[in-house]
């Protein structure tokens, strides 16, 4: 658990999963990535599934983003591309909190990718999609809500519509736009770069901060400003919010949250020897 001011902050798992090392860091030689993050025989590299627990000194409980979910469990062309593996999952970590999916206030997706909202929802009986946190508010970006129902050749592999279109037919859903506070000291901001919707979300209490990148800086080795995947739609403004973000995040002393880190999923920046660096936070 991480103390942030009146917050609680708990490092949920859904798993693990490999995607391409190359689409992973973009323009960045495979020489220099693999250093950090070594490949598999077909140039995958491991990721994390994280989620976060947020518990708000108002006693809500705020899950950001879902994981993948059980609804692939037995899909194993989908098992195998992405070498799935939960042996741990979003629902045991509540459940070691003492919490189930009725406990769960608010729902934010940094976006809807299958690897972030996939347990936005569940199948019931009858296999049908329907909200898995079914007494929570959904908070999605505007934009990110438009272009998951609008898909195009290059994104829509990533949204599946069992994941979010359940959403609004339980009205469960509410689209913001832009910077969106849920109480004080909670906030999305949103972001671009990766989606045009991607939002990240900062926590600000009694002094101290922490953000939690999404998909913008998806690992430690993402830090450096020109390490952007080649998943991100619009690269430039990638490194324009990665520029703002992470400034602040040096001068005021953030508290990194790394979502799909298999190793660190928190530290702080550092300089060492001239290069900005993450150091893991320490108790």
């Amino acid at each position: 658990m991480i103390r942030v001011g009146g917050f609680e902050v708990h490092q949920l798992s859904d798993g693990l999963f490999r995607l391409d090392g190359g689409a992973m860091f973009g323009v960045v030689p495979k020489i220099l990535w693999e250093r950090g993050d070594p490949a598999d025989e077909h140039n995958r590299v491991t990721l994390a599934l994280g989620c976060l627990l947020i518990k708000t000194p108002s006693g809500k409980n705020v899950l950001v983003d879902t994981g993948l979910s059980s609804k692939y469990d037995r899909n194993r062309k989908f098992l195998n591309l992405y070498v799935v593996d939960r042996p741990s999952t979003l629902r045991d970590g509540l459940k070691a909190l003492g919490l189930s999916a009725a406990d769960i206030h608010i729902v934010i997706n940094t976006h809807l990718h299958f690897d972030h909202a996939g347990g936005d929802t569940e199948f019931d009986e009858s296999g049908r999609p329907i909200p898995q946190f079914a007494r929570a508010r959904y908070i999605i970006q505007k934009d990110e809500w438009e272009d998951a129902n609008h898909p195009h050749e290059r994104n829509k592999a990533s949204y599946l519509a069992e994941n979010f279109e359940p959403l609004q037919d339980s009205k469960v859903l509410d689209l913001v736009e832009g910077e969106f506070e849920m109480e004080p000291g909670l906030k999305v901001i949103r972001s671009g770069g990766h989606t045009r919707g991607h939002q990240c979300v900062l926590i600000e209490s009694e002094g101290q901060s922490a953000i939690f990148f999404g998909d913008l800086i998806p690992t430690r080795s993402h830090v450096p400003l020109p390490y952007i995947m080649s998943y991100d739609l619009y690269p430039v403004d990638t490194l324009e919010t990665k520029r703002r973000l992470l400034a602040r995040a040096k001068e005021k002393n953030w508290l990194l949250l790394f979502q799909h880190d298999p190793r660190q999923r928190a530290g702080y920046l550092a300089e060492v020897d001239g290069r900005t660096i993450v150091v893991a936070k320490t108790e």
